[in-house]
């Protein structure tokens, strides 16, 4: 079954810093910042919400359809795609771009600086959803901001069920706009701080707004995850990660497996499980896609960490 993964790809670059911020940044100058960090270790990774979630589906046996616009610099990034076996007749390069990109300073207290250059990523309105075929389930994921707006109104149209995962993109939208995602949605997935801004941008309560899509999903870190769903409220528990490296991408991750559990007909409980596994997988390696995991293995651990099997 086809899942259309519509979203950004982008390249992190991930920079160390071997000492505090707050050791460099004198408060009472902060009007005229002028700093610079020595970085001796830097990392460039693959990312993007479309790039992790369609990782972390395809390890699983899914079939991730990515919808997304990318720059003149994609060519590394197309090979890998093809390496792994994702298509990308949906991913559309913009000429005299860049692809998406962010890059990330970190001090030693693990506080970032980051800096993001959208780039193709502001062109995602030009890809159109009815293009792409066979399509049973869907999400609309961090995103250029008009190319979000379309492709949520594309999927209703189609009668393509899809969760609109606003992400980091969430303070793009105002309160009527987000009502707006949220009707035309069968799912919602948001972190706990999404949530209390969705509520506040809103100005309704998140059961309320439960009550208008089939299931409202919120993760919680380490305390696992919540879905309202049918009138239920199911409590998610986290499972345990073999160590805790980087949480880069691990919100993508719970929503490969999310949407895995959802293609293959599991109850919400279950999904919820399924796709909380995915992330404490993920979070045990750093980057967003240097995590392996297969269907055998994975259901291997459920039943480990959960007391019962998934098929």
């Amino acid at each position: 079954m086809r899942t259309l993964i519509c979203g950004s790809m982008a390249y992190d670059t991930i920079m160390v810093f071997h000492d505090h911020f707050k050791n460099h940044i004198l408060p009472e100058q902060i009007h005229i910042l002028n700093v610079a960090f020595l970085v001796p270790d830097m990392r460039r990774e693959y990312g993007g919400c479309a790039g992790n979630i369609a990782y972390g589906m395809k390890q699983l046996g899914g079939e991730p359809v990515i919808m997304a616009t990318v720059g003149d610099d994609f060519a590394p990034y197309a090979q890998r795609l093809d390496e792994l076996g994702i298509g990308r007749e949906h991913v559309r390069t913009v000429a005299g771009t860049y692809t998406a990109q962010a890059f990330i300073t970190t001090d030693l207290a693990d506080n970032q600086i980051t800096a993001f250059h959208p780039g193709a990523m502001n062109h995602a309105h030009e890809n159109r959803v009815g293009d792409a075929r066979d399509i049973t389930l869907a999400i609309v994921a961090p995103d250029g901001r008009q190319g979000m707006l379309d492709h949520a109104d594309q999927l209703h149209q189609a009668g393509i069920p899809f969760i609109f995962d606003p992400g980091q993109g969430l303070p793009m939208f105002s309160g009527v706009e987000l009502q707006r995602f949220v009707e035309l949605a069968d799912y919602v997935a948001v972190n706990d701080y999404e949530a209390r801004l969705l509520q506040e941008r809103t100005g309704r309560a998140l059961d309320k707004l439960a009550r208008e899509v089939k299931a409202l999903v919120v993760t919680l870190g380490a305390e696992g995850s919540r879905i309202y769903a049918g009138g239920t409220v199911h409590d998610i528990p986290p499972a345990k990660p073999h160590a805790v490296m980087d949480p880069t991408g691990c919100g993508d991750a719970y929503r490969a497996g999310l949407l895995t559990g959802m293609q293959r007909g599991m109850d919400w409980p279950t999904c919820g499980r399924l796709a909380g596994l995915m992330g404490a997988i993920k979070i045990a390696h750093r980057g967003g896609q240097n995590y392996r995991v297969d269907w055998d293995e994975l259901a291997q651990r459920f039943r480990v960490a959960y007391g019962y099997g998934i098929e």
